[in-house]
């Protein structure tokens, strides 16, 4: 089977979506959402079509689209449904597949099911830490959990450079790092491809 590579992150807005972006143009890989929370007239899938350029990556429909933009289980709740963790069904494509979680791993889809029981043993996972106040805990605490839980796992730092954070997390938790998405005034395609190039080999050893 083709490879699939889950992107989750520390936390909400710490750029999971950019990063899933560059992982499908550097290795013309699919896309998936499984679970998509508000803004569904400009879902994150929307964005990663739009900043994808190659022709192979195919965009695949969220087993779920909630309205309101908070927690899953919150906001299906709002749409009078139940998430049902069995019908998060995997797209059936031969090729590789980019999953982007929604939030971090522990984020509730119903009263008894989180993200993180969506992932599959096989599942290689880049998580994606951007530093702020808390950042250290939160990315120690992602990578503990998912490593009791046995994932191939990879770090993506995201935003300004912070060395002290990234050192640190790098030395505490033996992972290995792609690299690192600067701050940006903005991603376009050309951005976008600018770093799928420099993360390929990287991502196709994953």
């Amino acid at each position: 089977m083709s490879k699939r590579i889950f992107v989750t992150g520390i936390s909400t807005d710490v750029g999971k979506t950019i990063a899933s972006a560059i992982i499908a143009e550097a290795l013309k890989a699919d896309y998936w959402k499984p679970v998509q929370s508000g803004d569904l007239d400009y879902s994150d899938t929307h964005k990663v079509k739009e900043l994808v350029s190659n022709p192979d990556t195919k965009f695949h429909p969220n087993s779920y689209a909630l309205k309101v933009p908070i927690s899953p289980h919150a906001s299906a709740a709002i749409d009078g449904i139940t998430i049902e963790s069995e019908k998060i069904l995997e797209p059936d494509t031969q090729n590789t597949l980019v999953i982007e979680g929604a939030g971090g791993l522990l984020v509730p889809l119903n009263d008894h099911s989180t993200i993180l029981d969506i992932l599959k043993p096989e599942y290689k996972v880049v998580v994606v830490s951007r530093h702020y106040l808390g950042s250290i805990n939160h990315t120690l605490l992602t990578i503990d959990l998912l490593k009791q839980k046995g994932y191939n796992i990879s770090i993506l730092f995201s935003g300004k450079e912070h060395p002290t954070t990234e050192q640190i997390i790098q030395k505490m938790t033996g992972v290995p790092v792609i690299g690192r998405i600067d701050e940006e005034k903005g991603f376009s395609k050309e951005v976008i491809r600018r770093y799928a190039d420099h993360f390929r080999k990287k991502l196709e050893a994953l």
